[in-house]
């Protein structure tokens, strides 16, 4: 079974090409965390989370909803992380997750796909997101080839730098930085409510017409980067930049 956590589709695309490759069931966490739907999971023969990197570590949401749920028939876990970079010290919180669920871990494996989090960072134009998507492709086929084995990922680099990130700097970016305050929806905004649509916490409302945030944000950066008219702002930090998803059928839902 595959299991994926997507924003703005990078995940997605994994989840995809690994399910193709494995033969295994896909399955939309997102879709899950937005329904409140904890029900115990068939897990057959082995679990693979496809997941974003938040902060050097797995979404907070991803890991609430592992915890909610109860998985039956398997205790076999790969983790895959996209990110547009690095991954810090996951594994450290990725195993500690996995002794509590009684999953037998076989590691993380991370992959550089292209940045999305429009909130800090500029994102890629299309052509340098598709060579980056290309050179990510060998590494997917990989990750789908160790997990066919049934072997545990290539130990991943954990420096000091990796620990301190994963460690002390995550839950310090999550009290300042993962809020919703900043998020504004401009002239631009035509009211589709696809923000309200896509937000996997429920966080966001239309009021009016308009798109009105609440206090519970994951900072996937859907609403901004999927947005249809590009109306919506994260304060001054989004202004002139490029937003960033990779396409599926999921943003027509």
């Amino acid at each position: 079974m595959v299991l994926y956590f997507t924003g703005t589709g990078n995940s997605r695309y994994i989840a995809e090409k690994l399910s193709s490759a494995l033969g295994d069931e896909l399955v939309d966490m997102g879709e899950k965390i937005r329904q409140q739907d904890f029900a115990a999971v068939d897990a057959r023969e082995r679990l693979v989370f496809v997941v974003p990197t938040h902060a050097w570590r797995i979404p907070r949401i991803v890991e609430s909803w592992i915890r909610k749920t109860p998985f039956v028939g398997c205790c076999k876990a790969w983790f895959v992380m996209d990110c547009g970079g690095e991954i810090g010290d996951a594994l450290k919180y990725i195993e500690l997750l996995c002794r509590e669920k009684d999953f037998e871990s076989m590691g993380v494996y991370p992959i550089v796909m292209p940045e999305n989090y429009v909130a800090m960072f500029s994102v890629p134009d299309e052509e340098e997101a598709r060579k980056i998507i290309q050179n990510a492709e060998p590494h997917i086929q990989r990750a789908a080839d160790i997990i066919k084995r049934g072997e545990s990922f290539p130990p991943p680099r954990r420096r000091l730098y990796d620990r301190f990130m994963s460690g002390a700097v995550n839950p310090i970016f999550y009290s300042l930085f993962v809020k919703a305050d900043a998020f504004r929806a401009g002239e631009k905004c035509t009211g589709c409510g696809k923000c309200a649509k896509l937000c996997p916490l429920c966080n966001i409302t239309l009021e009016n017409g308009r798109p009105v945030w609440g206090k519970n944000c994951t900072h996937c950066m859907a609403c901004i980067c999927l947005c249809p008219s590009e109306a919506i702002e994260y304060g001054k930090k989004s202004v002139g930049k490029r937003r960033y998803k990779l396409e599926s059928d999921r943003e027509e839902k």
